[in-house]
């Protein structure tokens, strides 16, 4: 008998489930769950808080109703009909993305980057803050997070030329932006979702997230710049972190590029997005701008941007779409997590549902309420990575059950804004931080080892502000 009769097929090596895969299953978990789970329904009223009408559920009034079961094919409904519910981010998404993605093509930051950092080459001490602020601005206005992966290219090739390692490299970008992500306090795509799903004045209670970005950011380079001056102390230890085949090419890489310029037109482009920022602020604040309004604003720079940057009307419309795509998944995470709220709503459950939460959170003091937020919202970015799908996801549930346990909209939202940004920094589940590693050519493993001790810090921290806000600023 030949021996190929005796190879046996190589088992496929288990992977962890794509987060659509994720959400799909939770559709049809739910689905299932609706036979078991009675159905009911709070009442709801319209109130009129600082200006802005909120429906609240009315504490004490839930009881059971007559529901009705789904059918199977309620199940592939729920994805079109989630699509429906959540089509005003979706394309606030789509739009917003897009013209950043007009931004891109004009290399304006990149190349404003590359300017400094060979304008800082020689007092290198200074590069970490300084490159690190750039991101967590970025981070905390726009929500900059596939947008830094073509630094990489540059910044860890730098970290590597001027004495450190692929490490701190990664880290410089990585945690610059994670940082500012997660403490954000115009970032579009994670409060304004959230905060308009909880009914909130976009961008309300932004002095207090200044002082919570101010804070974290500050942690995070501080920690950055430590372990930076430790690798250099112990260099030979630290560079084991490193393929040195890896060292060399990337030196062979950065002596062959050649330096871009910084030109006037892209000076000119610096200046635009910053007053866009600008213009943002001024509208929410004065003009009570939504997600309407704010979609425009960007789409009306992303074309000032590109005719700036001298592309073609062509070059602008391939701008747009190509931005558009980098958020597609985001984009369609939405959609299939509203889908998990249609199936809820409609088999009349999601009531049944709040009303245990709350009376389970309701025995405990809603200072320890507000912390379960924190840690819910933080177990669910592993499973959701798209700060937009999770608010999505989340904050429906998560509005409500604030209301019966006397917990502020305002924190419950802070609470998904830290849940959600801090494990961005290691979840393997997105996409951005393995492209980020794969880069770097640093194992996911050896990352989850050398920041371990910062996302102690930053949990800690966040368990702090949490506090904070619920018992001294956002009092309900």
């Amino acid at each position: 008998m030949s021996s190929d009769t005796n190879i046996q097929p190589k088992k496929k090596k288990w992977e962890f489930p794509n987060v659509f895969a994720l959400l799909f299953g939770l559709i049809v978990l739910t689905t299932i769950l609706s036979y078991f789970i009675p159905s009911g329904s709070f009442e709801r009223v319209e109130k009129v808080i600082n200006g802005t009408t909120r429906t609240l559920v009315v504490e004490g009034t839930y009881q059971t109703v007559e529901g009705s079961h789904l059918s199977f094919f309620n199940i592939f409904e729920a994805v079109f009909k989630g699509m429906e519910a959540g089509a005003p981010i979706i394309f606030f998404i789509f739009i917003v993305g897009g013209a950043f993605g007009i931004l891109a093509k004009t290399e304006a930051i990149e190349n404003g980057l590359e300017a400094l950092v060979y304008k800082m080459e020689n007092r290198k001490w200074l590069l970490i803050p300084i490159i690190m602020l750039f991101f967590a601005l970025g981070g905390a206005t726009f929500g900059m997070s596939e947008e830094t992966i073509p630094f990489l290219f540059i910044i860890v090739p730098l970290a590597i030329r001027i004495g450190y390692n692929s490490m701190i490299g990664a880290a410089i970008v990585i945690l610059g932006s994670t940082s500012g992500f997660t403490a954000a306090f115009f970032n579009p795509f994670t409060v304004g979702v959230a905060q308009g799903i909880a009914e909130l004045p976009l961008f309300s209670g932004k002095g207090y997230r200044i002082i919570m970005w101010v804070v974290m950011v500050s942690v995070t380079i501080l920690w950055v710049m430590y372990q930076a001056n430790k690798m250099q102390k112990n260099s030979d230890a630290e560079l084991d972190l490193i393929d040195k085949k890896h060292l060399k090419q990337y030196e062979s890489d950065l002596e062959q590029s050649e330096k871009k310029e910084f030109t006037l037109r892209q000076k000119l482009i610096i200046a635009v997005f910053i007053l866009t920022i600008f213009g943002l602020a001024v509208g929410v604040t004065r003009f009570d701008w939504y997600i309407m309004e704010i979609a425009s604003l960007f789409l009306l720079s992303g074309i000032v941007i590109g005719f700036i940057g001298n592309l073609s009307v062509n070059e602008i419309s391939d701008g747009f779409i190509d931005g558009c795509k980098d958020l597609a998944t985001g984009a369609l995470i939405v959609g299939f997590a509203y889908g998990v709220l249609v199936v809820l709503e409609e088999s009349m459950t999601i009531d049944t549902i709040l009303n245990f939460l709350a009376n389970a959170i309701n025995q405990l003091p809603s200072l320890l309420s507000a912390m379960g937020m924190f840690i819910v919202q933080s177990l669910i970015n592993f499973l959701v990575p798209s700060g937009s799908g999770q608010a999505a996801l989340s904050m429906p549930i998560m509005t409500p059950i604030a209301d019966l346990t006397g917990v502020s909209r305002q924190t419950a939202v802070l609470a998904y804004q830290l849940g959600d940004g801090i494990s961005n920094a290691v979840t393997p589940t997105s996409g951005v931080l393995m492209a980020s590693l794969a880069i770097a050519r640093i194992p996911w493993i050896k990352w989850a080892r050398f920041i371990l001790p910062l996302l102690l810090i930053q949990y800690t921290l966040g368990a702090i502000f949490v506090t904070i806000a619920h018992l001294f600023v956002w009092m309900s």
